[in-house]
């Protein structure tokens, strides 16, 4: 919501000024397609050229974080917490029953108590290729921490490749808005021998290119990476967490430890409180 109302008040404030400056709208609108056409098919041509199919997909689907926020909620967060606490504690009471639920997570009792996680790959391989390596005697505390620190790293980085791609655009849009205007100018040369009203028109027509370049630029693209950038780094708690459990495991701290150090380490508006969790945890007991 905070998005659109920014976006809306943005262009309230902008061309509001314009209006009540006396500034009219009829020639803007007028030139508005063209170099629309001109600005933004050039930038998503160039952005093609330099990206995969994938790349573009992805970028598509992670702009619409900047409306959606983060992908984890608080309440994912909750139950990511109780999902990691049955399986280190199948973990130390029952190793070979574990390998059920990592070999074939989707079928897992445990695994299906959350389906979102489920449609996440990189949660899911650094869960279960953690408990898998663990059951090969990959048990070393610092090593674990080391190997988890690189796969969210890559991670990471696969999150922030929209982030640059959005950056990209963002800073070759004011000059996509220059050549827009130059072709304008070229446009208004060839009909120098207008009168002054006509050539007036064609020049303001040529100007809304370099304007409307920067205003996309520094107005729209660059804030939704700045967003996209701050939903991907808020998602990547989400898989610091895991590898907060995972590290106090294997420094055989007790089960409920385990999940109280990664609690803590959860940014606060996401963060569960206490009682909520230990209430979730005795629950997940007396049904056991």
């Amino acid at each position: 919501m905070i998005a659109f109302a920014g976006i809306a008040f943005t262009f309230c404030m902008v061309f509001g000024g314009y209006l009540l400056a006396g500034g009219k709208m009829t020639i803007i609108l007028k030139a508005l397609p063209f170099e629309m056409m001109m600005i933004g098919g050039a930038a998503v041509g160039a952005f093609a050229v330099g990206n995969t199919l994938a790349s573009l997909k992805q970028t598509g689907r992670d702009t619409m974080k900047v409306f959606k926020g983060s992908q984890w909620k608080a309440e994912d967060y909750n139950q990511l917490l109780q999902v990691l606490y049955q399986l280190i504690n199948l973990a130390r009471k029952n190793p070979v029953g574990l390998e059920a639920h990592i070999d074939n997570p989707r079928e897992s009792e445990i695994f299906l108590q959350f389906p979102k996680l489920l449609k996440d790959h990189a949660a899911l391989d650094i869960i279960c290729d953690t408990l898998r390596s663990a059951s090969m005697n990959y048990d070393d505390p610092m090593q674990v921490e080391e190997l988890l620190d690189r796969k969210i790293d890559e991670t990471k980085h696969h999150l922030e490749h929209s982030v640059h791609g959005l950056q990209s655009i963002a800073d070759g849009l004011p000059a996509l808005g220059i050549v827009a205007a130059v072709l304008g100018v070229i446009k208004t040369m060839g009909s120098i021998d207008q009168p002054p009203e006509v050539l007036g028109k064609l020049i303001g027509g040529a100007l809304v290119g370099t304007f409307l370049g920067v205003f996309l630029a520094y107005c729209l693209v660059a804030p939704f990476a700045l967003k996209v950038k701050a939903a991907a780094d808020d998602d990547i708690n989400f898989y610091k967490t895991i590898k907060e459990v995972f590290v106090s495991h294997f420094h055989q701290h007790p089960p409920k430890m385990c999940l109280e150090v990664a609690r803590q380490s959860i940014p606060h508006h996401h963060r569960p409180g206490f009682a909520a969790l230990d209430e979730a945890i005795r629950s997940l007991k007396s049904h056991a």
